[in-house]
């Protein structure tokens, strides 16, 4: 085989891993999609929980804005990482710090999704809960992405940080579109 269509053969390669991340991305805010608009199936009554909050309202606003507070760490620890931002301490830290954050990131957007996809498909979207639920939507596949692509040898440098500045503000217009709009007309309590 010749050197020219060796390189062909994994450029071809490296553009279907590419894709699918992309196409991950998509699948996950299909699916998302279909469940809060009720056109897959979905037990007609599930259970609410609030893991000790007054209510589970109260619960998805602290729990978001955790997950914000925690997705700015992100943006300062990858910028530590790639060298933009310096500050102590040195090596491995933030790398291991970036990982298991984004892990309980990941965790505590759980039991919020649960209630939006749960609650959504129950009243009619307004613009606002419209474009909540299109963040919402996009954000495991966003994730899902993200994670996948930190994994792939040989991509541009630049893909790495575009994917998680768009997880980050996946993550900050489902925080704009609820909790501000909350805090509002319920006040803040727990």
């Amino acid at each position: 085989m010749t050197n020219v269509a060796f390189k062909r053969r994994a450029t071809a390669r490296r553009a279907w891993w590419i894709l699918l991340p992309l196409g991950l991305w998509l699948l996950s805010a299909l699916l998302v999609g279909a469940l809060a608009l009720g056109r897959l199936a979905w037990p007609a009554s599930m259970p609410t929980f609030s893991l000790g909050f007054s209510d589970f309202a109260h619960m998805k606003v602290w729990l978001t804005s955790a997950v914000l507070v925690l997705a700015s760490g992100q943006l300062l620890w990858a910028a530590r990482m790639f060298g933009l931002l310096r500050f102590p301490p040195r090596g491995h830290f933030y790398y291991i710090v970036h990982r298991w954050a984004g892990r309980l990131t990941l965790l505590l957007t759980l039991p919020i999704a649960y209630h939006c996809i749960n609650l959504v498909g129950q009243h009619p979207l307004d613009p606002r809960v419209a474009i909540h639920a299109g963040f919402g939507a996009f954000l495991y596949g966003a994730f899902a992405t993200k994670v996948l692509l930190v994994r792939l040898p040989g991509l541009p440098g630049w893909w790495l940080p575009v994917a998680g500045g768009i997880l980050f503000c996946v993550l900050l217009g489902l925080w704009l579109t609820s909790v501000p709009w909350f805090v509002s007309l319920y006040g803040l309590s727990l």
